[in-house]
């Protein structure tokens, strides 16, 4: 990361007056949770099951949930890092008006963004809903009712399936997070993406729809992305270190 570059970005923050921030696992990455899909990822060691399977299958519901509990997915216990406490700055603020992101680590939040400010557009692994009447279920909860006694979590208040309040493969995309994520991308001046790939659709959509709007859009990645191209701003460095620079002078 050069300093210039770091420079530039700190500049663009400062010009702008309603940042959209966009997230993906790479500022995660840095908090040590593996990502999806990169060689050694979550997905190299274990086959995604499926919404239908979840639902037609109790065997299926069983290894989702032993997977829940045994921390396999790699994201229990882990904490924020530098990068998602330069966004919870940003937000607090004042110039940062909200924060999509495609992870369900709930890290956002731990950082100190007000939930209200988070769209979690594949929803949250950090507790539960019941997929007839949507009651949410900690984890804590359901917890002894798996692990201790070996039953497949029902929901306490209707007695139907419960499951983590992530978006599965297969599984339709939640509606009010996307016109959320939708309605702040068309309002947005900047739009700054860390750490996504911006290959999953519909998500890769929303920075096109901002550079199309009119805004900046700055992306900041480890490794190549097909946007590159249209932004304004390309940095392939550490998120952390580079939003840490980027925010020193912000007022």
């Amino acid at each position: 990361m050069s300093a210039s570059a770091s420079d530039q970005l700190g500049e663009a923050l400062r010009q702008a007056s309603r940042i959209v921030v966009f997230t993906g696992a790479g500022i995660s990455t840095e908090s040590g949770i593996p990502d999806f899909r990169s060689p050694g990822g979550v997905w190299s060691k274990m086959k995604p099951i499926y919404f239908q399977e979840f639902v037609g299958s109790e065997v299926r519901r069983r290894e989702a949930w032993t997977r829940v509990f045994s921390g396999a997915a790699g994201w229990v216990g882990k904490e924020p890092n530098a990068g998602h406490h330069a966004v919870a700055r940003l937000v607090a603020s004042g110039r940062a008006s909200a924060v999509i992101t495609q992870n369900v680590d709930n890290l956002h939040q731990a950082s100190g963004v007000p939930e209200g400010r988070v769209i979690e557009l594949h929803g949250n692994a950090s507790y539960a809903t019941c997929l007839d009447c949507g009651l949410r279920h900690e984890l804590d909860e359901l917890r002894p009712v798996f692990v201790d006694r070996g039953e497949i979590p029902a929901c306490r208040s209707c007695g139907e399936l419960v499951k983590t309040a992530t978006i599965s493969f297969g599984q339709q995309m939640p509606e009010a997070p996307m016109m959320r994520a939708e309605a702040e991308t068309n309002l947005c001046d900047l739009f700054l993406v860390l750490g996504s790939s911006l290959v999953v659709t519909p998500a890769a959509h929303f920075p096109v729809k901002a550079k199309r709007n009119g805004a900046r859009l700055v992306i900041v990645n480890r490794d190549p992305t097909p946007l590159d191209e249209i932004a304004d701003l390309v940095l392939s460095a550490e998120i952390g270190p580079t939003m840490t620079a980027a925010m020193r002078d912000l007022n």
